[in-house]
């Protein structure tokens, strides 16, 4: 802008000079000039600029009647006459004031063009720092958007941190409560073991007292022995002396044979009367029943519930059962009963095998028997169930059975219903039995020795009925009590239980 400006005042100052020749020129193609001659603003437009200047207008410009212009330049033409030098002089004199006006003008201008280039540099400069100022506005606002994006992640990321930090705590806290439970469990196993050193110590006290008076026992018993055969010894040989005695009396007296005789008829008479009394009193016997499981004994009339006798298919053993004759129509063959804690259910193989416990209180029916019954028909098991506020649960399957020992008594189970949960916590058809010595589960821990005793763990499982029995409900987390998952959970054992079955068709 300021270049154009400068191309416009040049334009001017040769519009100045042109004008000036054209006035310069003027009086000698017109007359001369009156005194009314009168000054007029001539303006000159270039562009969006115009200029003005202050120029004579003449009035009356002619030439004399007697002036003539010649078209030719003539060297060697005489001098005007005093006139016409009169009016050139004049002539001269008012272009001269023309001159000092526009003299004057262009001082001016010049000065309008100074204090028009200071005011443009001004507002050039105000401009320039309006447009910088505006530059660094926009600068500051991307930094402060980059800075507020920088923030942002910078929070993101803080939080995400505080996130990770508050899961570790929370997992460092849920690992250190694990550490305490873990304590809390070892410090009451060893309570228990403690405790169980302190009863095999208590029995052992009372089995060294049994052997001492056992022994004294037996000390008597040979002195008894000793005594009776003294006198065994001294009765023989006072019978020896008597015979001998009665046989030279005999051959020596008939009277003495007539008494014999006498008493000979006595004695028979009371051998025939003896006969009499043992036919009076000897019923006749008969014939010896064998049960197979309890319904056979509840058919046979006997219908009251306690203990029977039963007996192995095809052979002469036997086993005493506790026979439940009043839950659900009775005849069911008790397999497993819990109630109180007398017997120690962490036995090995063996034990399982044929049986431990007492029939009236806590024992294992025996897992040969277990498999000779159940393989002998379609045979039903229910699992009757109460934890330490008196609830009664049961679960039953309609149909169940046993593999033999060779199979390590491999479980078969169908058509589960019952109140001790919505799903079975039996372990599933095809799980072998383990005990403490006999591995048979799909878990390498050995749940058998982890959740003790004997049961059909399949990778340690929902149940375990023949886990450690402990006494009283209690908050105290304990995995190798007596469980049935879908009903208590893992952790809270029950106060009794009994497995029993029966025949389908019964």
């Amino acid at each position: 802008m300021m270049a154009r400006f400068l191309i416009s005042v040049l334009i001017g100052r040769f519009a100045v000079v042109i004008l000036a020749v054209i006035g310069l020129s003027a009086p000698a193609l017109a007359a001369p000039a009156t005194r009314s001659e009168r000054r007029h603003h001539h303006r000159l437009q270039h562009g969006p600029c115009s200029y003005t200047f202050l120029l004579p207008e003449v009035e009356h410009c002619r030439p004399a009647p007697d002036f003539h212009v010649s078209n030719s330049l003539q060297r060697d033409s005489p001098s005007p006459p005093a006139a016409e030098q009169h009016w050139t002089a004049k002539r001269l004199e008012e272009l001269e004031g023309v001159m000092e006006n526009n003299t004057e003008w262009l001082l001016k201008l010049e000065n309008y063009i100074q204090d028009s280039v200071k005011l443009e540099m001004v507002e050039m400069q105000r401009t320039a720092a309006h447009n910088q100022t505006a530059a660094m506005l926009e600068i500051g606002t991307n930094l402060l958007s980059q800075t507020a994006e920088q923030t942002r992640k910078l929070t993101d990321v803080e939080m995400q941190m505080l996130n990770q930090t508050s899961r570790l705590e929370i997992q460092l806290l849920e690992n250190s409560l694990s550490t305490n439970k873990l304590e809390k469990q070892v410090l009451l196993q060893t309570q228990e073991i403690t405790r169980l050193h302190d009863k095999n110590g208590f029995l052992e006290q009372r089995f060294v007292a049994m052997e001492e008076r056992h022994s004294q026992e037996l000390q008597g018993l040979k002195a008894e022995k000793l005594q009776l055969q003294d006198l065994v010894a001294r009765h023989s040989s006072f019978i020896t002396e008597l015979e001998r005695e009665l046989g030279s009396a005999t051959s020596n007296s008939t009277l003495l044979q007539k008494q014999q005789a006498a008493l000979m008829d006595t004695v028979h008479q009371l051998l025939s009367m003896i006969n009499q009394c043992n036919e009076i009193s000897m019923p006749p016997k008969e014939e010896v029943l064998r049960f197979k499981d309890c319904a056979e004994v509840y058919k046979s009339g006997l219908t009251t519930s306690g203990i029977y006798t039963l007996h192995y298919l095809n052979s002469t053993e036997t086993v005493k059962v506790f026979c439940d004759m009043e839950t659900s129509g009775g005849g069911w063959t008790v397999l497993q009963h819990r109630m109180d804690g007398a017997v120690d259910f962490h036995r090995p193989w063996k034990d399982y095998k044929t049986g431990f416990g007492d029939s009236s209180g806590e024992y294992w029916l025996g897992n040969d028997f277990l498999h000779q019954v159940t393989s002998s028909g379609v045979y039903t098991l229910r699992i009757v169930l109460k934890d330490w506020d008196n609830n009664e649960v049961y679960s039953q399957y309609d149909h169940f059975h046993t593999d033999s020992e060779e199979r390590n008594y491999r479980l078969h189970v169908k058509g589960y219903s019952g109140t001790a949960g919505r799903t079975s916590s039996l372990s599933h058809s095809g799980t072998e039995f383990s005990t403490k010595d006999r591995d048979n589960d799909k878990c390498g821990c050995k749940c058998a020795q982890m959740a003790t005793g004997g049961w059909w763990f399949d990778a340690c499982g929902p149940s375990n009925l023949n886990g450690i029995y402990y006494t009283g409900n209690t908050n105290t987390v304990r995995y190798n009590g007596i469980k049935w998952y879908y009903w208590k959970g893992p952790s809270l054992s029950l106060k009794e239980t009994t497995m029993m079955i029966k025949p389908v068709d019964f």
